[in-house]
């Protein structure tokens, strides 16, 4: 297996996370949960940077729009995952814009109180720093992904992380609904090739469709096939 295999060696982000939850929570850290539907902005490049967000439910994107209008897709993140830590490292505006995948509820932790948090408590700063450095290793691996390997196997591995595989944490075997459209947009291809590998997968019993997607564990076969 090739980006998929570092990436279940990366510290869990998962378990990372439920260690954070406790420490926020004792350190008195101040929060919001906040619900976005599909297809809405957390934010959107140029916007002000003033806050960190964390998956709770659901999935994001991230991604960065050029001069002329094309997107490029900088990661996809799933439940317990941080991102728009930018702000705290001083940027005045948001670098990238952050999608909602699916209907997502996300934590919200404004700028200056996450810095204080993250001063005041040294376990919370340990903690958060190594959810970070996993998270990257993550989104560094997927352009590795999207020039080397095939669309099959990188629908099965978007798949895959998606439901959590790679994670300590136990995976969540089933998704919400979510289009070919934009899996097609998160793996780099069109939506015929999706539509033609799901029906693969779905002939060789690696996924199910019962209102929501249900993922086996027998597609990391696609991912681990060389």
């Amino acid at each position: 297996m090739k980006a998929m295999g570092a990436s279940a060696r990366a510290p869990s982000n998962g378990k990372d996370f439920l260690n954070a939850q406790t420490l926020f929570h004792s350190a008195g850290v101040a929060k919001r949960e906040v619900r976005y539907r599909e297809s809405e902005h957390f934010y959107s490049q140029g916007d002000p940077a003033a806050t960190v967000m964390c998956v709770l439910k659901g999935s994001v994107k991230l991604s960065v729009i050029n001069e002329t209008g094309k997107e490029a897709i900088l990661g996809i993140l799933g439940p317990g995952t941080f991102f728009g830590e930018g702000c705290l490292a001083g940027q005045p505006v948001r670098m990238g814009t952050a999608t909602a995948l699916t209907t997502t509820t996300v934590m919200v932790i404004e700028q200056r109180e996450m810095l204080h948090a993250l001063r005041a408590e040294k376990a919370l700063s340990d903690c958060f720093l190594s959810h970070l450095l996993a998270r990257n290793i993550r989104i560094e691996e997927d352009p590795v992904d999207q020039h080397f390997n095939s669309t099959e196997k990188r629908l099965a591995r978007c798949l895959l992380l998606l439901a959590g595989y790679g994670e300590d944490a136990q995976p969540r075997k089933m998704l919400p609904k979510i289009s070919q459209e934009t899996l097609a947009e998160m793996i780099g291809t069109t939506r015929s090739r999706v539509n033609l590998f799901m029906s693969k997968f779905k002939r060789r019993g690696f996924i199910k469709h019962r209102g929501d997607l249900h993922i086996d564990p027998s597609l990391l076969t696609v991912v681990l096939n060389e």
